[in-house]
């Protein structure tokens, strides 16, 4: 059964994160560091948790952790997918 709690506003990714051209190649990081989302985003998925990524980046927070994720699934769902026919053969 699902919970009757309220829904939690989105986070606002915006505030965290940063794309400049003169900071890790242009690559979306966390703001005022040189951490990508896309670092944040491999150590979860081989299984850092979220207490491993701030003790091992002391600027990191969880609410950083939260806004990379919130940042990939905005950038997922701006994905748009094309197929083609597949080739006779």
């Amino acid at each position: 059964m699902f919970s009757q709690q309220a829904e939690k506003p989105n986070m606002n990714w915006q505030d965290y994160i940063e794309q400049t051209p003169d900071v890790m190649l242009g690559k979306p990081v966390i703001k005022g560091t040189r951490l990508t989302v896309e670092m944040i985003l491999e150590k979860l998925g081989a299984g850092w948790s979220v207490e491993d990524l701030v003790a091992a980046y002391p600027d990191l927070t969880l609410k950083h952790v939260q806004a990379a994720q919130a940042y990939a699934a905005a950038y997922l769902a701006m994905e748009e997918a094309i197929f083609l026919p597949a080739a006779s053969r």
